[in-house]
């Protein structure tokens, strides 16, 4: 419970650094609804992502993985067209900035979940006791 809480936030943090850097991604309502626009994505990333995934295998093959930009921006635009259905406030206007965000929430929840302690280490720490 505790791990899929915390991708959750990163990816919240990820969200937000897309909505105030890239043009074309915005966020209009309470502070509180970018949380579960965050929850929106997770659950995106997590049930829709996969399928979408297998179905262009191929042309991940073909660009060495450089296709899951392409599938990661793709996920962005669904959780945009699902909080505009939910009137959540979110929207992203255009590939474009589906794109560059995607770049942006990429890199930036690698980056977050490298700083993290792995599920790994606490493993080892507790088997060394």
């Amino acid at each position: 419970m505790e791990r899929y809480l915390v991708k959750w936030l990163i990816n919240t943090i990820a969200l937000i650094l897309a909505i105030k850097f890239v043009p074309g991604i915005g966020f209009e309502g309470e502070w509180w609804g970018v949380l579960i626009v965050g929850l929106v994505f997770g659950i995106v990333n997590t049930f829709i992502r996969p399928v979408v995934k297998l179905f262009t295998l191929p042309f991940l093959i073909v660009t060495l993985g450089l296709f899951t930009f392409v599938t990661n921006a793709m996920m962005l635009s669904v959780t945009s067209w699902i909080s505009t259905q939910f009137r959540l406030g979110f929207h992203v206007d255009g590939f474009k900035a589906a794109f560059i965000g995607a770049l942006i929430i990429t890199f930036v929840s690698l980056i977050i979940s490298c700083l993290l302690p792995s599920d790994d280490t606490k493993r080892v720490h507790i088997q060394i006791r």
